[in-house]
């Protein structure tokens, strides 16, 4: 499984490119139940814009209508000033504790879904695959079809499979595949860490999200994983949870102990330098200070649409940062474009 795919975008340069953003269609609900009854999405309408959204037993509330209906969606991007979302499934169906086998087949149709969604609307949708991570050798498979066959620029994944970490050595089949590739590879916190102190205030999100990014990316780069395949274009959402600004104790970490220096020889500097970080930390001062210590470049425009903790004023927020309009448009745009639209490959769903 060797060679990467030819890197063509249709995407012409200036528009506005959102990299974090969820769609759960109802024909991929409905392609889900087929498969398997027992876990299918379901919704109960709430209201006109809102759903419970349940998915194997388990409720999420509220699911925007954003989630599902691409009419609401396109005209929410509009308000927004977003020209170009990159597509990716809801973290609720990752479906990591599920048969390994009954996950490739789940994860190939989500894929095929976002994929058709992009064909349709070339001008307005690029995506990236989920993965039957339980599964790392099928997960490869299915990651290099996605990017050959689909036209996907790479994969969403979660930050553990089932309290795995990122660096456990059974994941190397995928990382080599992505690597090859030259794929990009967003990870989005699942099944945070410290759930039982995390149980009051919705401190499961709030704390847990950033916590567990911050666990997978300490995973990837200590593990040695972001060294030894540098190819692959990681992506940390929610501004890189803790990572940006405890990155100074890491490296210090590293010289002054020996247990960093286990799976990683040399200072962690330059693969924290390599991290990309999307935008939603939703206030001014945190932005700002993500920008002056990851640079413009490695920073990239976020909503976490359609869900209650993204925002659809992230355009804006990037408007009005204290830093020059080129960097503003490197966050909203050029970023964006190198990152995911490097990845593209010319593919039919």
């Amino acid at each position: 499984m060797t060679g990467a795919p030819v890197k063509e975008t249709t995407m012409p340069r200036g528009k506005t490119i959102d990299t974090h953003a969820h769609i759960l269609s109802e024909e991929t609900m409905r392609l889900i139940g087929r498969e398997a009854p027992s876990i299918a999405p379901k919704l109960t309408p709430i209201d006109t814009g809102f759903a419970v959204l349940e998915v194997g037993g388990v409720p999420y509330r509220p699911f925007p209508r954003g989630g599902w209906d691409l009419d609401t969606r396109l005209a929410d991007m509009d308000a927004a000033g977003i020209d170009v979302q990159v597509l990716s499934n809801t973290p609720q169906t990752f479906l990591y504790d599920v048969d390994p086998s009954l996950n490739t087949t789940l994860a190939a149709l989500q894929n095929d879904q976002i994929a058709r969604t992009v064909v349709t609307y070339p001008d307005r949708f690029m995506g990236l695959a989920t993965l039957p991570m339980q599964a790392p050798e099928a997960a490869a498979e299915e990651l290099y079809r996605a990017m050959h066959g689909l036209g996907l620029a790479g994969a969403q994944i979660g930050s553990n499979v089932r309290g795995r970490n990122l660096d456990d050595p059974a994941l190397e089949p995928l990382w080599e595949t992505a690597d090859a590739l030259a794929a990009v590879v967003m990870i989005h916190p699942t099944q945070v860490a410290g759930q039982d102190r995390l149980r009051s205030y919705y401190l499961n999100n709030l704390i847990g999200n950033p916590l567990d990014s911050t666990i997978a990316a300490a995973s990837l780069v200590f593990g040695g994983v972001v060294s030894r395949y540098p190819a692959i274009r990681f992506l940390l959402v929610h501004g890189g949870g803790f990572v940006p600004y405890q990155f100074g104790r890491w490296i210090h970490g590293w010289r002054v102990r020996p247990e960093p220096q286990v799976n990683l020889k040399e200072s962690p500097e330059a693969a924290l330098k390599s991290l990309w970080f999307d935008s939603i930390l939703h206030a001014r001062e945190p932005l700002e200070y993500l920008v002056a210590s990851a640079g413009a470049s490695r920073v990239v425009l976020g909503s976490d649409y359609p869900y209650d903790m993204g925002t659809l004023d992230c355009v804006r927020q990037v408007r009005a940062l204290s830093i020059s309009e080129a960097d503003k448009d490197q966050i909203l745009s050029r970023g964006p474009l190198a990152l995911i639209g490097g990845g593209i490959t010319q593919g039919a769903a």
